[in-house]
């Protein structure tokens, strides 16, 4: 069962690739494409972090991989300057890719859970210092237009 969804995860992955450089070449891009993307793209990576858990690769700790992406909203609810849209970066979408590449790699059946887990915290320190680069970014921003607004 588990090839059924490392298949499953290798096929998101190489159609994710695909159609995000055929909507460019074709013209076909929008916010919403982008914004469906990523969302789909998160949703993905929380579905793979719940799988390596279940299937005993990783402790609950891996749920974070998984619920990055959603702090990170609740977050700007709490603090607005998070909401703002960010520039667009291949650090993303390359640590994205890694996260979808390490969680499946996780769950091949095999792989045992003392490769499985350094590997998801691999994983978790590369995203979770995207997120605090991105988050970083955002405050410093904000902090600028607020002194901007000052003179």
């Amino acid at each position: 069962m588990r090839w059924f969804w490392v298949a499953g995860a290798l096929g998101a992955l190489a159609f994710d690739g695909v159609d995000g450089r055929l909507a460019r070449r074709l013209g076909l891009t929008s916010a919403f494409g982008a914004r469906f993307d990523m969302e789909t793209d998160a949703a993905t990576v929380f579905g793979l972090s719940l799988l390596v858990w279940l299937c005993d690769q990783a402790g609950p700790w891996v749920l974070a991989i998984g619920s990055m992406r959603y702090i990170f909203v609740a977050g700007s609810w709490v603090w607005p300057a998070l909401a703002a849209p960010l520039p667009p970066k291949r650090r993303r979408q390359a640590i994205c890719v890694v996260q979808v590449a390490v969680l499946t790699l996780a769950v091949v059946p095999g792989v045992p859970p003392d490769v499985a887990s350094p590997l998801c915290v691999l994983g978790l320190v590369a995203l979770a210092y995207s997120f605090a680069v991105d988050v970083a970014w955002l405050l410093k921003s904000r902090a600028g237009e607020k002194k901007e607004a000052v003179v």
